[in-house]
């Protein structure tokens, strides 16, 4: 199954997909980065999986959302009648349950049941027993209680279960998870915990301050957004899943089920924008926890709770997603030293304060702490942004952040009055600009390049204008758009770097899809430059991409048209978000803002 052919639900703890032949092929409890228990996403369906769909074969399937809401629909034709699977994972609740409710629309339906409990992302197979109105699957720790509104049986370690559905019957399902050594939860009505998913998420929707053309794509992005969000500290995980390939039987599969600093003032102008102050001020609470501490140690990611210790292993028991092996957990990038974070940290704090957040004394006392760490260490090479394994360098990228570091705590003084070394601060951002367009742009290229002293190019350098470190106007600035336009695109795409250079860069081998995000970038700068058709034809071939469901992953194939890399992206739907506004002719957006903040 392609990884577009897939839903997400999700209830703001954990998400899980599901396909359009309705199987829940990925499920990780209790939390996003908990072990999974349906892994067939990355292996086969002996990795673990959950399906209920019709036993004929099915001449039409049609997969979409309840509207402004997480609630999921399949629906299958066949030559007997029709049958929609609903799917859910309600977000109210001690502990986490996807339901399923198979309803009749017309005729009669022979439907089967088919549940593989595998934890452990795949390899360990529970102890099931029977019990009243359903069955029990436990191993060490985890339970997993399946009741049902019909008859099952074991059969070669599976449960399975064979009935039929007709014209205005409902059967329903719920698969809950609790600790094994509690005792099981009570039966609930799974129709009534349906609807008041679906109104949930209907009324958080309705809440939107959004409007215009495309509201409908930028609210299933916020919404999307929501659920990826993780309740209890507000940290949002940039994707459900880990390992799916950047390219088909790849190496670089990565865990993305972890927050990044690096997201956060993007997201923080996603929700401030559409209205939604409680969420953006829940996430730069996260934020402030998360960084809080010795700067020298502040990581580039963490665990939705603020975990730091997030070590990567490879599981060799997964064949990948169409066999893109390794599968890997945790992620080795959260020990590298990427320079640009600092000025993504200073950035969401001062648009926070922009925005009336209180922020209070202490986190000032942090940001001070931030600054004196960039001014010291500013100079040294780092892994960079897209977090390369091949040795640190001089990034250009990262520079300009560090720079943006210093901007932002130059401006809180200016504009809030706060205490501060504004004339040390003041004459480092100036040595800082100063070296950056000296040693960061190549003339003989007419382009700012990847890292000092090279010819690379490099996608990231389109926050140049984006950030405020040059004017869109610039011609320095209006030479590297053009070059990336040139060198570093595939139909109007964005590729990050040169792909086929890659090893040379990353240590990797070369070959990925282009980058969304980053294309999203490019069509903010021909905003900017005034070149507002050119991005809005992009824009408008990029509205292609998303789902029948409305959904991104990181990375596409133009040739192939397949997504790419890890899904639901969240840093993909905040560039939707993102770049509607900023193609609004109000100078209002938040690419106009933050050039000029």
């Amino acid at each position: 199954m392609k990884i577009e052919e897939y839903g997400f639900i999700g209830d703001m703890h954990t998400g899980a997909l599901v396909s359009i032949d309705g199987s829940v092929d990925w499920l990780c409890v209790p939390r996003f980065d908990s072990p999974a228990c349906f892994a067939a996403l990355l292996g086969t369906p002996s990795n673990g999986c959950w399906r209920i769909a019709p036993a004929a074969e099915v001449r039409r399937r049609l997969q979409r959302y309840r509207q402004d809401s997480m609630v999921l629909e399949t629906e299958f034709e066949t030559d007997t009648g029709t049958v929609k699977v609903v799917d859910c994972m309600p977000v109210r609740g001690r502990h986490r349950q996807v339901m399923r409710v198979v309803e009749g629309i017309a005729g009669e339906v022979p439907m089967c049941l088919r549940l593989l409990i595998r934890l452990d992302y795949g390899e360990t197979v529970p102890w099931v027993q029977h019990m009243g109105g359903g069955i029990l699957a436990v191993a060490g720790p985890d339970a997993l209680l399946l009741r049902s509104e019909i008859e099952t049986r074991g059969e070669n370690l599976t449960t399975v279960a064979e009935f039929t559905v007709k014209a205005g019957e409902t059967k329903a399902f719920v698969l809950t998870c609790y600790p094994s050594h509690e005792s099981p939860p009570d039966p609930v009505d799974v129709r009534r915990a349906v609807e008041h998913t679906d109104l949930f998420w209907r009324e958080w929707a309705a809440r939107c301050s959004f409007s215009g053309q495309w509201r409908e794509k930028v609210v299933r992005s916020l919404l999307t957004l929501k659920a990826l969000t993780y309740a209890p500290t507000g940290g949002i995980l940039a994707a459900a899943t880990t390992s799916l390939p950047e390219r088909i039987g790849g190496v670089r599969n990565w865990d993305y089920r972890f927050c990044w600093l690096r997201d956060a003032t993007f997201t923080l102008f996603a929700l401030l924008g559409a209205g939604y102050t409680e969420e953006a001020q829940a996430w730069i609470r996260w934020l402030l926890r998360a960084v809080a501490g010795d700067p020298s140690q502040l990581q580039i990611l963490y665990g939705a709770a603020g975990e730091r210790m997030l070590k990567e292993v490879e599981l060799s028991h997964l064949d990948g997603y169409e066999r893109s092996r390794p599968v890997r957990i945790g992620n080795a990038a959260s020990e590298q030293f990427q320079l640009d974070i600092y000025g993504e940290i200073m950035d969401a704090m001062h648009l926070a304060r922009n925005h009336g957040v209180h922020l209070g004394e202490a986190a000032w006392r942090l940001q001070r702490h931030l600054v004196d760490f960039v001014e010291r260490h500013w100079t040294e090479p780092d892994e960079g942004i897209w977090e390369i394994r091949g040795g640190r360098r001089h990034f250009t990228h990262s520079k300009i952040m560090a720079w943006v570091a210093v901007d932002r705590a130059v401006k809180d003084v200016e504009q809030f009055n706060l205490e501060g070394d504004l004339s040390r601060w003041r004459e480092l951002r100036r040595r800082m600009h100063e070296e950056i367009c000296a040693k960061g742009y190549h003339p003989g290229c007419g382009a700012f390049t990847q890292y000092y002293g090279t010819d690379r190019l490099d996608s990231s350098l389109l926050m140049i204008p984006l950030v405020g470190f040059l004017p869109a106007s610039d011609e320095r600035v209006v030479r590297t758009v053009e070059a990336i336009q040139r060198e570093l695109t595939h139909d109007g795409f964005v590729y990050r770097y040169d792909p086929e250079e890659s090893r040379q860069v990353d240590g990797l081998p070369p070959g990925e899809g282009v980058f969304l995000p980053c294309t999203y970038w490019l069509i903010d700068c021909l905003h900017l430059m005034g070149r507002k058709e050119d991005a809005r034809r992009l824009f408008d071939r990029l509205m292609r991409v998303p789902n029948h469901l409305g959904l991104l992953s990181e990375e596409y194939d133009p040739a192939a048209k397949r997504f790419l890399g890890n899904f639901p992206q969240a840093f993909t739907h905040v560039g939707l978000v993102n770049t509607v506004q900023n193609l609004r002719e109000e100078a209002s957006g938040p690419a106009a803002v933050r050039a000029v903040s």
